[in-house]
């Protein structure tokens, strides 16, 4: 799913991974604070595997349910790199793209929700820990 991110001139002030809720939670110099699921980081990869090398080439994330993250990188000093729990390590979560995500959630959720059930995909309930 690619998505058009325009720049925002926010920088996180703090990162935290929440390893028991599975989510991210990312504090903003503007006073946005986003807690974004990993299972939502993980479908929305921007990376070539997802989203391809050009448009139409987009690959639709399905069984994410439970995916977690087990290891931030730090990518200079504009972006993070997830190490998720299922082997992806590709994707560069830029600061734009990080507060598009946070900012936009219920719509791209929404959204994704809608092509998994129009591509005949039943998302299971994830496991509760």
């Amino acid at each position: 799913m690619r998505l058009t991110v325009k720049p925002t001139n926010s920088h996180p002030t703090e990162i935290k991974l929440h390893q028991v809720s599975n989510m991210i939670e990312i504090s903003f110099d503007d006073g946005s604070v986003f807690k974004l699921p990993c299972e939502y980081l993980r479908v929305y990869t921007p990376s070539a595997e997802a989203v391809g090398h050009a448009p139409g080439q987009e690959v639709l994330q399905v069984g994410k349910e439970d995916v977690t993250i087990k290891e931030i990188k730090p990518i200079g000093n504009y972006a993070i790199a997830p190490v998720f729990s299922d082997g992806h390590n590709s994707g560069i979560y830029t600061w734009d793209f990080l507060y598009k995500l946070g900012a936009e959630y219920q719509t791209l959720w929404a959204n994704y929700l809608h092509k998994l059930d129009a591509a005949g995909h039943k998302r299971k309930q994830p496991r509760q820990n």
